[in-house]
């Protein structure tokens, strides 16, 4: 007989609005029913989302220094109560809100395996916990995935449309704020050093309708044109007085190194984001006696001589080194040496 009493998963269910019978979990492995894009509108996402990979594989490289390879995502609309039974009970979840004319809810969830492994490789540490710092290298990631989205939006007529600054957080799946309508899911499987993970990213179907209508019409204008200029064919057979046809011959531009203007391109993508930087006048050891004992006017010695060089770090990475100096009322450092641009790069 009961006790009255109801686990943690029966818990995180009625938060999230999961209807379960006596007994019944929620099953990480299952799959939620999808449904309601037409297939044109599917091929229209699934090149969009292609697009967008390909541009952000060679940054996420770049940040890891390992080989990343993200499958085309599948593609389904979802209510809440579908989707939250195959997600784990354990998100990282980072909210980048699209803002502008196509305002809306926009979300990334991934398994928290998945963000510590993202954290390690970028950080070039090892540890066992997802710390604030550790939320902020997610937060960035993502936030370059999306910059490849915008750019992919923007040259297909979706114009007017930026996004919040990007906030992670490691969550219970109950505590996730989805958006309030159906969803739209976008389900990638990322290949990262061998292991394959799951990334997932929630637009409101509202949104998506929204987004996939202007992406279409400026789809089909050239379409349409094309099928004038055929009309206009027909007319001329026809006998019907249609005005002789301007003909120009095609002008190519030569040829460039396409290599190198996709690696432009894709430091291009991460020129905006915004990196931590801090200037570290020196570090020291202390007892715990030591620093409990401490009291206004304790001077604490550091290992750094008076006139030596501080550290310019970026995320925590050693990139220059510098002379402290004031200007107006503030301190500020002058850089007097520094790491090359490709050695920058690879360290951050």
């Amino acid at each position: 007989m009961s006790d009255g009493s109801i686990s943690q998963a029966e818990i995180d269910a009625l938060l999230s609005g999961v209807e379960m019978g006596a007994g019944d979990s929620p099953a990480a492995g299952a799959s939620f029913s999808g449904g309601g894009l037409s297939s044109a509108q599917s091929e229209l996402l699934q090149s969009f989302c292609q697009a967008n990979v390909g541009s952000f594989c060679p940054s996420l490289e770049s940040l890891t220094g390992k080989t990343v390879s993200i499958s085309p995502p599948r593609v389904e609309i979802s209510s809440k109560e579908e989707f939250s039974r195959v997600i784990p009970d354990m998100l990282v979840a980072t909210v980048i809100d699209f803002e502008g004319e196509f305002a809306g809810d926009h979300l990334f969830l991934m398994a928290p395996e998945f963000a510590q492994k993202l954290v390690n490789l970028v950080s070039h540490e090892d540890n066992d916990q997802i710390d604030d710092m550790g939320l902020s290298v997610v937060s960035e990631t993502i936030t370059q995935y999306v910059s490849a989205q915008l750019s992919t939006l923007e040259a297909r007529n979706v114009q007017n449309v930026s996004v919040a600054p990007a906030e992670s957080v490691q969550v219970p799946k109950a505590m996730v704020r989805f958006p309030p309508q159906r969803l739209c899911v976008f389900t990638y499987t990322v290949e990262l050093d061998g292991t394959s993970y799951t990334l997932w990213e929630l637009v409101s179907e509202q949104l998506m309708v929204r987004i996939i209508e202007r992406m279409g019409g400026a789809m089909q204008r050239p379409q349409a044109q094309v099928g004038n200029s055929q009309m206009g064919g027909v007319n001329m057979q026809m006998g019907i007085g249609a005005a002789s046809p301007s003909v120009q011959s095609v002008q190519f531009h030569p040829l460039q190194n396409a290599a190198g203007g996709a690696e432009q391109g894709n430091i291009g993508l991460i020129m905006d984001v915004f990196m931590e930087v801090t200037v570290e006048l020196g570090r020291t050891r202390m007892m715990i006696k030591d620093i409990l004992g401490m009291g206004e006017g304790h001077i604490i010695e550091l290992d750094k001589l008076a006139g030596e060089p501080v550290d310019i770090l970026v995320n925590h990475k050693l990139i220059a080194k510098g002379e402290v100096v004031v200007i107006d009322e503030n301190f500020g450092v002058r850089v007097t040496e520094i790491l090359s641009p490709g050695e920058r790069i690879a360290d951050v």
